[in-house]
């Protein structure tokens, strides 16, 4: 997770360093300077724990806060903002914790953000190691300046009981997952996630066909116009297929769809693989797609099969379709059938009501919207280091 952070804040232009008791950094860019003795493994470390498990404080104990509160300052010189992950929530290093309130009661010290995972005074397993005074209690009290991130709601609630916090004044930064390692996402599909913001879609709605006029691509269009208009401010849609070689009116009809989307104010919500992309998206983009989005829409005049409809299926892909012979023959009570000539509004109504029906499908959009480390950063951590 922290190397996720690391890459992240790197990724926004930061410079980033992690300073750990072991380990090292996988990015060239992340800096990872070691302090022994952070290391909850370290020796000395594990011999003064275990007295400090037991309610004493060894004698030994001030002077190793000491040590490691110039080596933290060492490490953290010309550092802007320190995020303590735990550091200040469990007692696996109280030296440790002593040691970074030590550091940030001097002058000049960095902003400190504490990161809460877990809190030691709140889980039975911890409370028999836990004592009353000093250095127990700073894994209790609310270091001033310090700005309180908990991982959840419930969390959140828990610090600030703990802390007599308002809970107002702690943030939530939920923890994420890697979409394109969950996914198997390739690297090509990152570069238009990232380049066309599909993350922020939500819906995201996918039509997987040629740019051919019998594929109805216009109603698709209006349809994400309206779900923007009503209650989907951020729905989107992507358009997979390229120019239809056969169809010498193709050019034109995707001048046409592109002035529709400029009129729509759809620039940032509607995407052409055919005017994104240098070459056809192939097989490998498209399936991706197929595992990011929230609902098919596949609106076409006429399909003689209706292959998209098998794929979305493969993938567990909510399907919207014409009601069209083919479609019926292959789908029967899976999808939800419109005709091609639907008015968009009401289209958008019933491919809505078939997303919200399903809390799974709900909830998955929820993820990639909400959960994705890229979403974590713009909602989360980057407000959070911009202050």
């Amino acid at each position: 997770m922290i190397g996720q952070h690391g890459r992240l804040i790197a990724d926004a232009g930061h410079a980033v360093r992690i300073v750990a008791g072991r380990g090292a950094s996988r990015d060239p860019r992340i800096a990872f300077v070691r302090v022994a003795r952070a290391d909850t493994r370290h020796p000395q470390v594990v011999a003064l724990q275990a007295q400090l498990d037991a309610g004493r404080v060894p004698a030994s104990f001030a002077a190793l806060v000491a040590d490691l509160a110039d080596e933290r300052t060492a490490a953290l010189a010309g550092v802007d903002v320190v995020i303590a992950h735990n550091v200040c929530s469990l007692n696996r290093n109280l030296a440790l914790t002593s040691a970074l309130h030590l550091v940030e009661a001097r002058p000049g010290a960095p902003r400190l953000i504490l990161w809460h995972h877990d809190l030691a005074w709140t889980l039975p397993a911890y409370l028999p190691r836990l004592h009353a005074g000093h250095p127990w209690d700073l894994l209790r009290t609310a270091w001033p300046g310090a700005t309180q991130v908990a991982v959840s709601e419930a969390r959140r609630a828990d610090l600030a009981t703990l802390m007599g916090l308002d809970p107002a004044t702690v943030r939530v930064v939920p923890n994420g997952v890697d979409l394109a390692g969950l996914l198997g996402l390739g690297r090509r599909t990152m570069a238009l996630i990232r380049a066309a913001d599909l993350l922020a879609l939500d819906p995201l709605v996918l039509l997987p066909a040629r740019i051919t006029r019998r594929k109805n691509v216009e109603l698709a269009v209006r349809v994400v116009a309206a779900m923007r208009a009503g209650s989907r401010p951020a729905a989107g849609l992507v358009v997979t297929g390229p120019l239809d070689p056969h169809d010498p009116a193709a050019d034109a009809y995707l001048a046409e769809l592109l002035a529709l989307r400029h009129d729509l104010g759809l620039e940032r919500a509607v995407v052409f693989l055919a005017e994104t992309l240098a070459e056809p998206a192939g097989d490998t983009l498209v399936h991706d797609l197929y595992r990011l989005a929230d609902l098919l829409l596949l609106p076409s005049l006429d399909e003689g099969f209706g292959l998209p409809i098998l794929e979305a299926a493969a993938h567990r892909l909510p399907i919207v379709c014409s009601d069209l012979p083919a479609l019926r023959d292959l789908a029967g009570d899976a999808a939800v059938y419109v005709e091609p000539d639907a008015d968009p509004a009401a289209l958008a109504a019933l491919a809505l009501e078939r997303l919200d029906r399903d809390a799974l499908v709900s909830f998955a959009r929820r993820v990639r919207t909400e959960f994705s480390w890229e979403a974590v950063y713009r909602r989360g951590i980057g407000p959070l280091l911009e202050g």
